[in-house]
């Protein structure tokens, strides 16, 4: 089963300027929401205190607000866990409170979120400490960091140094548009929600590997054809499979994001972001770039040696 048939040929890098701007634009963007707005950080890099209750109804979540803001909790987040009766409300620091709460103090707390949920059962509290939370944010920042590099060393042994650099400018490119849109719609971003940002890396990372392969391998077959023609060729060759997996993984995490909760919102967007513009960076980000730091013939293909057939 095809989308597209295998002699397509879409001029991909004809519009390769345009993408140039539309990328620039969009990460310029990603990066401004994120130095003004910064991103909604979840419990699990601010620390702070989750309980999670049940209720004998349907659960009213804008009640449920208002009665934490009486009780003196504005910023409270409460969202739907699981069932419509059961709740999760998340109280995060106030401030810059770092200190850490004694057993005391969450006891404190827990009953001033029982007296102002009257009908609820509490099933369980969780705290994270404001250290722990530093500490996850500089794991996660390290995570990224070394799946970049070794993305980036794996290319340049198996491939070249160009597509190396191309598939990780493409590879940095998406998860700044993802958090972009993080931060300019204020949806919390949690541990679940990084996942998802590094799996889009993986995600992107496999397209662009299909294409340099079948780049690779057309330099081998069109001997007369220039790069610009070769990367084209390349890329129409693998539209269909490229299309076909990203529409049916989009339709499946789709379905998270209606179905799977409020809890799985930010993973599920978060994805579904990553495989719109992973796809698009794949076929113009990391190709054109490639082409554009002078991706050649010889970069891919062994040059015969002249052999020496004198006496």
């Amino acid at each position: 089963m095809e989308f597209f048939k295998h002699n397509t040929n879409i001029n991909f890098m004809a519009q390769r300027k345009w993408a140039a701007v539309l990328s620039i634009i969009l990460f310029l963007l990603s990066l401004g929401s994120l130095v003004v707005h910064g991103l909604n950080w979840g419990l699990d890099f601010t620390g702070g205190t989750q309980i999670q209750l049940v209720f004998p109804t349907e659960a009213d979540l804008s009640k449920i607000r208002t009665q934490l803001n009486t009780a003196g909790y504005p910023e409270a987040i409460v969202m739907s866990y699981g069932t419509s009766k059961e709740v999760l409300v998340t109280l995060v620091p106030k401030g810059k409170n770092t200190q850490v709460l004694s057993n005391d103090m969450r006891t404190e707390i827990v009953n001033q979120v029982k007296q102002a949920l009257p009908d609820g059962t509490v099933q369980q509290v969780d705290y994270i400490g404001p250290q722990v939370g530093k500490e996850m944010t500089s794991k996660s920042l390290i995570a990224i960091l070394l799946a970049l590099l070794g993305t980036m060393v794996y290319i340049a042994l198996r491939f070249d140094l160009r597509f190396a650099i191309g598939s990780t400018i493409a590879l940095i490119h998406d998860p700044v548009i993802i958090l972009g849109v993080f931060s300019f719609w204020n949806i919390e971003f949690n541990l679940i929600s990084l996942a998802a940002v590094l799996t889009v890396i993986g995600y992107s990372l496999n397209d662009t590997i299909v294409i340099f392969d079948r780049v690779r391998e057309n330099f081998r077959k069109m001997r007369k054809a220039d790069a610009l023609e070769v990367m084209n060729q390349s890329i129409n060759q693998t539209l269909s499979r490229t299309i076909m997996t990203s529409v049916l993984t989009l339709v499946v995490v789709s379905a998270l994001f209606f179905l799977g909760g409020s809890l799985l919102h930010g993973f599920a967007l978060a994805l579904m972001i990553g495989i719109v513009v992973g796809t698009y960076s794949s076929i113009y980000v990391a190709g054109s770039l490639s082409v554009m730091l002078g991706l050649a013939r010889q970069h891919l293909v062994p040059q015969l040696k002249e052999v020496d057939r004198g006496p």
